[in-house]
């Protein structure tokens, strides 16, 4: 029962409350209204002005297109008159560069076909002397093995039993 006091009393003052709010949204909405008919009014003669200007935009752009028109049928007439009494001479010169262009091909691909074979000789004479070079390099390290061992001996040998014949049979290999 409190409770239902509490609320008869804070009822009337929502209303009120509510009454004022309303009261308060109904001016609101007719201020924008106002507002938006003036604008309307005074933008209305802005859309006539607009609607005119552009229809008369829209009827040179009519025009305009119409002379392009003309000018591009007259164009490709006489693109077309130009292409019949050139297309024999078209023809001659594109048979002439389309030769000419095999036998420039047919050179490029002989050259790369010689090119080709001196690059294969090449890398054999190069296999060939890298083995060459091989070949020396193994004779040089024997050569200098023996000469050391020559050597060797000739130090463990006296000067007065050197046999001449061995030391000259030794530099003989030396030099070889």
């Amino acid at each position: 029962m409190f409770l239902c006091q509490g609320f008869r009393k804070y009822l009337p003052e929502h209303l009120n409350d509510l009454k004022k709010e309303n009261f308060s949204l109904k001016l609101r909405i007719y201020f924008l209204e106002e507002r938006m008919q003036q604008k309307y009014e005074a933008s209305r003669e802005d859309i006539y002005k607009r609607n005119i200007e552009l229809k008369v935009e829209v009827e040179s752009l009519k025009r305009e297109l119409q002379d392009k028109k003309q000018h591009l049928d007259k164009t490709w007439a006489d693109v077309e008159n130009l292409n019949s009494h050139n297309e024999a001479e078209l023809r001659r010169q594109f048979e002439e560069r389309q030769q000419e262009t095999e036998h420039v091909y047919e050179l490029l691909e002989n050259k790369i076909q010689l090119l080709q074979e001196e690059s294969r000789l090449a890398k054999d004479e190069a296999a060939r002397m890298a083995a060459l070079v091989e070949a020396e390099k193994e004779c040089n390290l024997e050569l200098s093995e023996k000469l050391k061992g020559v050597t060797k001996d000739r130090e463990d040998v006296p000067t007065d039993r050197v046999n001449p014949d061995q030391y000259t049979e030794a530099l003989a290999e030396r030099d070889k």
